[in-house]
């Protein structure tokens, strides 16, 4: 009589464990070559700036600038404010909080993989990070100052000229508003956030992932979620309507708030958003533009029924969103830099008045 085998540890036959194991292995291969041609990794380097050479002086003084709150007029909002990186790169609030204490229009985005977008804001009016680095700072809700105010109070600091004459030493005049948005673009390219667990799934480490999160991944790329998020940093390459199929109350998408529209005045982008990026996304909350659900799960959830016209169930809600907090990187170890004295010739700061309510 044949005797069959048994494992020890799970009481199955020896052979049908065989073809179980060999059998989950072929899966987690086709789920990671799906993964890697849909998405990729994150690379440990920043990727090469278009006419902006990443050196390390230049790195270094656009992380002071980053960090530099007498970039705004009242001398206390940097970019860090809203783009805190010991906080996943945002400020974890629904609408940030700019000069004389106004609330902005929307969610502050992360910069961590910002560099990997076709173009930044949730309407893609800046072409790239050196662009964007421009608008908070002449904008009134947000640093409130202006071009001519930053270089004047920038060359009151003499370690600030020498600074910016190390990271542009081919130029006559390197102390520029536009010197100054490209070495903080030199600094965000480097807050990359490579080896997520994810990532290691895809370079070849099947226990990376659980079972559940696997499953996650697989319903992403099924039911249609990687069609708006994909690309390395999961979205920010492609606009979409947000109400693909059916468009969510006022309290996730704003009347007023017409996305792209305002910067091409085309009638078809009326509530056109940027796909937002999910790399980090666990870490960012609350969600979507309007900063107005707080849960992933809940937001999973309004996406399938706005985008995908579909009901997800409970428990591919569940898998997806344990999947994408799988998405989860190394953040960058970065020292907070130690910003030049101001001088008597500093320009004095304008004061930060708190607007007074009704009930004052």
């Amino acid at each position: 009589m044949f005797k069959i085998a048994l494992d020890r540890r799970f009481g199955i036959p020896a052979g049908i464990l065989a073809l179980l194991v060999s059998a989950s292995a072929l899966g987690d291969d086709a789920l990671r070559q799906q993964a890697k041609a849909r998405f990729g990794v994150v690379p440990s380097e920043p990727p090469a700036l278009e006419d902006n050479e990443i050196t390390p002086e230049k790195v270094e003084l656009g992380k002071m600038l980053f960090f530099e709150p007498r970039l705004s007029s009242s001398h206390l909002i940097s970019c860090n404010t809203c783009h805190n990186v010991g906080m996943g790169g945002d400020d974890d609030l629904p609408t940030s909080i700019g000069h004389g204490w106004q609330k902005g229009p929307r969610n502050s985005p992360t910069v961590f993989n910002a560099v990997f977008n076709a173009a930044q804001f949730w309407d893609g009016r800046a072409e790239d990070l050196a662009e964007q680095a421009k608008g908070p700072v002449q904008a009134g809700v947000e640093m409130a100052s202006t071009p001519e105010l930053v270089i004047e109070t920038l060359g009151s600091m003499p370690e600030y000229v020498e600074r910016f004459a190390q990271s542009f030493p081919d130029q006559d005049d390197p102390l520029t508003f536009d010197n100054m948005a490209r070495a903080i673009e030199a600094f965000e390219a480097t807050l990359v956030t490579p080896d997520s667990r994810f990532d290691k799934f895809v370079e070849g480490d099947d226990g990376a992932l659980t079972d559940h999160e696997k499953q996650g991944l697989t319903h992403f790329i099924k039911k249609g979620c990687a069609g708006c998020h994909g690309g390395v940093n999961f979205g920010g390459q492609q606009y979409f309507p947000f109400g693909l199929v059916q468009k969510p109350g006022a309290d996730v998408l704003p009347e007023g708030d017409k996305g792209r529209f305002e910067v091409t005045r085309t009638a078809t982008d009326e509530y056109v958003f940027r796909a937002s990026p999910l790399r980090n996304i666990e870490l960012t909350a609350p969600y979507f533009h309007s900063g107005a659900v707080w849960s992933l799960e809940e937001a999973v959830s309004i996406m399938s029924s706005a985008q995908l016209g579909s009901e997800l169930t409970d428990s591919e809600v569940d898998a997806i969103a344990a999947f994408l907090k799988t998405l989860t990187g190394e953040m960058p170890d970065i020292d907070y830099p130690k910003l030049p004295v101001s001088t008597a010739e500093t320009p004095k700061p304008e004061t930060m008045v708190r607007p007074r309510s009704a009930a004052d």
